[in-house]
């Protein structure tokens, strides 16, 4: 290394490139923390108690293939429909709530003419709105039921329409006008699912002087079997079902239709059956003699319509009129086997691990560069010392905060921590930043447990804007092939392991070329160094994970389709980590690259892991394709972030080298 400081300009390029990535990370935290929430009116809202919001939130019910919390269910489905978790509303007394996904699900159930009121629906396009008659608000916003009621209809004959249409071929308002259309559809499904508690089924002709009588659901359902027998005599003597009976079928056709989807809540009596069914199941399980005893399924629903009537006479009666209903669910479901989990869902929503875990990163990372900034100014060691110290004990608590959410998502889900693309951006976060303070406590320079509050940073928001993105319950059940807790263990997590070395070392070679284009390798040679041997026993790392990870995914392939290797994207992803490693050991072992030279290919092992681990579920090829999601721009700026970092490491290394050249011309002449 030339015992010249970089020119300014490098300093600058550095400092900029640093920065950038650094107001990023701050632009994607306010982003997280404060999604655009405009202040909605919602005339004469009343919010929801916090033990109504605890006893709904105990409810069990099926979706996703497993049996999970209402708070569960509530998170996704908002998170589907608006892109957010919670809603700013004002109840025209100057009163403002905060609305989260269970209260927000609950308004949907159980009160839907204020829930109509609240901009639910997130539309990235405002061309999808012109589409079906309306006015758009802005280029991207949120439109509430109401404001999109009366285009409706347009809205599903186009999303029809545009159903023929290959997949491929959609352009970007086809594919909003769908999405838009599919999210109504299951909105209404919401709203209407108890509509059968709270309107009587009006029975025509049914008292002695002609008129009307109304009685609830679940006495038509104790009269079923009458009404299936006044069916077939009408029937057998082949005359009409006469109006007031076609009347009454079709007034529980429509009821039992509404709640035939949103909310699959009931666990099946049989034991042996896994599908539980909807209240909307029931009805019609009863009315057409599929169950041989209707009697827990008449006083389910009767349990249904007293606690959705009590709602109008206040939450305390609600809850008393909803709790037995709750505790019976819960008691079948724990005869089942399928409430184990339930409390433990439920306390990791409310504890939200990861978002704490973001909140001690970022307080590492502050005292982490508080430290450097003091360092600069050489102030008083016990103040470096001090806020040193601290930014370690906020990043280890970061650690410990990410470590206990996958410790609880292993439980609720019952297999290994790595399983789809969350999980492997939490599982990578943990695995980064525990190496980076096991490195910490080993060269006690401050730098690793720096690096640790930044990486740790960068992949929490990750997670977190994956999650929204997304919009999907990571801890449904997995595809078929990916069901084995054994392989999951083994080469899973080894695989994903070897990921996290190969960022980590990427990562490191990057803080050496900013560290160095910062003008401080002459000041901090010693920590450069320690960065380049760190960087070294990473890629070692790196290449022993992902060789034995691909080796055991091939046994594993071997087992379940029957061939080793297949040239599958994920599988060629794999091998061009580890012969990427093994280019670079073995161009460093031959003296073929120095020191440069490993650090700027270090730095592109960045895109190769990228590649393997998250590009190729883009493709939409081969057997490994399980998380296709949208946003596949971000990939491409990653990208060019790491190219433009390589550039401009092999600018500051031909700058090294030029300098290098007169100085070794005037040692030769002193000497000769």
């Amino acid at each position: 290394m030339s015992g010249m400081k970089p020119m300014l300009w490098t300093r600058i390029t550095a400092s900029t490139i640093l920065g950038s990535m650094l107001v990023m990370l701050f632009v994607m935290m306010v982003i997280d923390m404060n999604p655009k929430s405009e202040l909605s009116q919602v005339k004469d809202y009343e919010p929801w108690e916090q033990a109504s919001v605890d006893l709904v939130n105990r409810l069990p019910l099926q979706d996703g293939g497993r049996v999970k919390p209402f708070s569960t269910h509530a998170q996704f489905t908002m998170l589907r429909m608006r892109g957010d978790r919670k809603i700013k509303v004002e109840n025209g007394k100057g009163e403002i709530f905060a609305i989260k996904p269970s209260e927000w699900l609950m308004d949907c159930v159980f009160r839907p003419t204020l829930a109509v009121q609240m901009p639910t629906f997130r539309v990235d396009n405002s061309a999808a709105i012109e589409a079906i008659g309306l006015k758009a608000l802005g280029r991207r916003d949120r439109y509430s039921y109401q404001q999109l009621e009366e285009a409706i209809p347009k809205l599903f004959e186009l999303a029809q329409s545009y159903e023929k249409i290959e997949e491929k071929r959609r352009d970007a308002v086809q594919k909003q006008v769908m999405d838009l259309a599919y999210n109504v559809r299951n909105y209404q499904f919401l709203i209407g699912y108890f509509g059968f508690a709270r309107a009587a089924v009006e029975m025509k002709q049914a008292n002695p002087d002609g008129s009307s009588r109304f009685t609830d659901m679940s006495t038509v359902m104790g009269t079923a079997p009458m009404i299936s027998q006044m069916v077939q005599q009408s029937q057998s003597s082949g005359q009409a079902i006469p109006p007031n009976l076609q009347s009454l079928l079709q007034q529980v056709l429509d009821g039992a239709n509404f709640a035939k989807f949103g909310l699959v809540l009931l666990p099946p009596e049989d034991s042996s059956s896994k599908d539980w069914r909807s209240a909307g199941d029931r009805i019609m399980d009863v009315m057409t003699g599929k169950v041989a005893d209707p009697r827990t399924a008449i006083e389910e629903v009767k349990l249904l319509e007293t606690a959705v009537r009590s709602v109008r006479i206040s939450q305390a009666e609600f809850r008393k009129q909803f709790e037995p209903f709750v505790e019976k669910i819960a008691a079948r479901a724990t005869s089942r086997g399928e409430y184990r989990s339930i409390q433990a869902e439920n306390h990791y929503n409310r504890s939200n691990y990861i978002l704490y875990a973001m909140v001690f990163f970022l307080m590492g990372l502050l005292l982490a560069g508080s430290y450097w900034f003091l360092k600069i100014f050489e102030m008083p060691r016990w103040v470096m010392k001090t806020t040193s110290r601290a930014s370690w004990i906020c990043t280890t608590l970061g650690l410990l905060a990410m470590v206990t959410a996958i410790g609880m998502r292993c439980y609720i889900m019952w297999r290994p921590p790595v399983g789809n693309l969350y999980d492997t951006v939490i599982f990578i976060c943990a695995v980064a930043v525990l190496l980076l303070l096991v490195i910490e406590s080993f060269t006690r320079e401050a730098l690793a447990h720096s690096l640790a509050a930044l990486m740790g940073l960068a992949l929490v928001l990750l997670a977190r804007r994956f999650e929204v993105g997304d919009a999907k319950d990571h801890m449904d059940p997995l595809v078929a092939v990916l069901n084995s807790n054994y392989w999951l263990t083994t080469h899973v997590i080894t695989v994903t392991m070897g990921y996290a070395a190969g960022l980590l070392t990427a990562f490191l070679s990057m803080t050496y070329v900013l560290l160095y284009g910062l003008g401080l390798g002459d000041n901090l040679k010693k920590i450069l160094k320690m960065v380049t041997t760190a960087a070294y026993g990473g890629l070692c790392l790196t290449l022993f994970l992902s060789l034995v990870g691909t080796v055991l995914g091939g046994i594993w392939a071997n087992d379940s389709w029957g061939r080793f290797w297949g040239w599958d994207p994920k599988e060629n992803g794999a091998l061009m980590i580890v012969l990427w490693s093994l280019i670079l050991l073995h161009a460093r072992f031959g003296g073929l690259v120095k020191e440069w030279g490993f650090h700027l290919g270090s730095i592109f092992l960045a895109c190769i892991v990228s590649f393997s681990w998250w590009h190729v579920n883009f493709l939409g090829q081969g057997l490994h394709n399980y998380g296709f999601t949208s946003g596949k721009s971000t990939i491409w700026y990653f990208y060019l972030a790491v190219v433009l970092t390589i550039l401009f490491g092999i600018v500051l290394w031909v700058v090294e080298q030029t300098r290098a050249l007169p100085a070794e011309k005037s040692k030769d002449s002193i000497a000769s």
